[in-house]
C-alpha cells in the first residue's frame, strides 16, 4: 500500500536535485508540479500546457496530490536531465528556448514542439523545415504605419539575400519594403500590440529604428515565423563571421530591450515643455530610443549610453530650478554631449529606469558600440 508521506518526501528530495530544481521547460526555479507520463518536473505555468496534452502528459502536484508507488518509481528512473537529453536532442542553435518570464505563446508552442510534435528528437526533421529551409512565406496581419488598423500583408523571408520583404497585395511582385538582416530583431509584445500572438519586428533604416507590428491567429504559425526570422539572422551572422562559435553568435540574433515604458522628456535647454514619450532601452546596442507612442513605427530620436569611464552616469532626481512636468519622479542621465532629464509617473518606474541605465553603463563597450556611437553623433550634426 502506498505511503503518501513517504512518496511525498521522495518527490521533494528529487525536485531538489540539480536539473530537477528548475522547470524542465522554462527554467523557473522550484517547480512544484510533475508529469508522471514524461517523468519531468515543471512549474505551475507550464503545467497548464501539459494539462492540455492528456495523450502526451499527465500532471500532478508534488505536494498536494496522491502519488502511487509505481508513479514515484517511474519518476525516479526519469528526471529533467534524462528527458531533455531525449526531447531536446536536436534543437537548432537559433531556435528560441523560452524562459520563465516569456509570453504564453512561446512557452506553449515550445512544450508542444518538444513533446507533442517531437520536433527535436531527431525523428521529425521535416517539421523543422517550416522555419529552417531558408525560405519562409506567410500572410500576417500588420499594423498600418499611421493608424491602429491591422491589414493582411504577404511576408517573404529569404536566406538567399538575407532580406524580409512584405507586399500590400497577396499577388503583388513589387514589395512595399525590403528589410536587410544586418540590423534586425523580433520580439513578442502581446500586451503592447493587444494580441496574444503579437510580434514586433525592429530594424534600422538610415540609423533610425523602425518597427513593424504583426500577428497571426494561429499560435504555431507565429512562433514558426519568429524562429524563421531568427534562423535567417543566424545564417547572416555566420556568413559575416564564419570563424565565430555558434554559442557566441546566438546572443546577437535579436535585440531585446531591458526596459520599456513611458517617461516625460524635455529638450536640450531643459526649458522646453515636457512631452510624454515611449522609451526603449536596449543593452545589445546601448541605445535609448524614444517614440511618440508605444506603437509608433519610426523612432523620434535616440541616445547612446556608454560607460562611466567615457563620461556617462545616471542619478535620481532632476537639477534644481528646472522646469517641471506633470510627473514628479526625475531621472538625470549625464552624457559627454549633454544632460538628459526624464520624469516618471511612479517611484517604482523611476527605480527601474535607474537600475536599467546603471546596468548598461556598467557593461564594457565592444568595438561595434564605438561604431554605433560615432554614427549617432554623425547623424546629429
Amino acid at each position: 500500500m502506498a505511503s503518501p508521506e513517504r512518496n511525498k518526501k521522495i518527490l521533494l528530495d528529487m525536485v531538489k536535485q540539480p536539473s530537477n530544481d528548475h522547470c524542465a521547460d522554462c527554467g523557473a526555479p522550484e517547480p512544484d508540479w510533475a508529469s508522471y507520463k514524461l517523468g519531468v518536473f515543471v512549474c505551475v505555468n507550464c503545467s497548464g500546457t501539459h494539462r492540455d496534452l492528456p495523450a502526451i502528459s499527465r500532471i500532478k502536484s508534488i505536494g498536494l496530490d496522491f502519488w502511487d508507488d509505481s508513479l514515484v518509481e517511474f519518476m525516479k528512473t526519469r528526471g529533467n536531465a534524462a528527458a531533455n537529453a531525449f526531447y531536446e536532442k536536436c534543437v537548432p542553435p537559433f531556435y528560441y528556448r523560452p524562459q520563465e518570464k516569456d509570453c504564453v505563446v512561446l512557452k506553449d508552442q515550445w512544450i508542444r514542439a518538444k513533446y507533442e510534435r517531437r520536433e527535436f528528437t531527431g525523428e521529425n526533421y521535416s517539421l523543422q523545415q517550416v522555419y529552417s529551409s531558408g525560405l519562409y512565406e506567410r500572410i500576417l496581419w500588420k499594423k498600418g504605419k499611421d493608424n491602429k488598423q491591422f491589414l493582411k500583408r504577404r511576408f517573404l523571408l529569404s536566406e538567399t539575400d538575407f532580406t524580409l520583404r512584405y507586399f500590400t497585395k497577396e499577388d503583388s511582385k513589387k514589395p512595399k519594403a525590403v528589410i536587410s538582416m544586418k540590423d534586425r530583431g523580433a520580439v513578442f509584445q502581446p500586451e503592447k500590440i493587444g494580441h496574444a500572438h503579437g510580434l514586433q519586428i525592429s530594424y534600422l533604416e538610415e540609423e533610425r529604428t523602425r518597427n513593424l507590428f504583426v500577428y497571426h491567429d494561429n499560435s504555431q504559425e507565429i512562433v514558426s515565423c519568429f524562429n524563421a526570422i531568427r534562423a535567417t539572422r543566424f545564417a547572416y551572422l555566420k556568413k559575416v563571421d564564419p570563424n565565430s562559435r555558434e554559442c557566441d553568435l546566438v546572443p546577437l540574433i535579436t535585440r531585446s530591450s531591458i526596459k520599456e515604458g513611458y517617461m516625460e522628456k524635455t529638450g536640450p535647454t531643459q526649458w522646453e515643455p515636457f512631452k510624454k514619450r515611449w522609451f526603449i532601452l536596449n543593452l545589445t546596442d546601448r541605445k535609448l530610443s524614444y517614440f511618440k507612442t508605444s506603437l509608433d513605427a519610426l523612432e523620434l530620436g535616440a541616445v547612446f549610453i556608454g560607460t562611466e569611464v567615457h563620461g556617462y552616469s545616471v542619478r535620481e532626481g532632476q537639477p534644481k530650478g528646472n522646469r517641471s512636468g506633470r510627473w514628479r519622479f526625475g531621472v538625470t542621465l549625464e552624457t559627454p554631449d549633454r544632460q538628459f532629464v526624464f520624469l516618471c509617473d511612479q517611484e517604482q518606474d523611476q527605480r527601474e529606469w535607474i537600475e536599467a541605465f546603471k546596468l548598461v553603463i556598467s557593461q564594457p563597450m565592444l568595438p561595434q558600440h564605438y561604431n554605433t556611437e560615432a554614427n549617432m553623433r554623425r547623424m546629429k550634426k
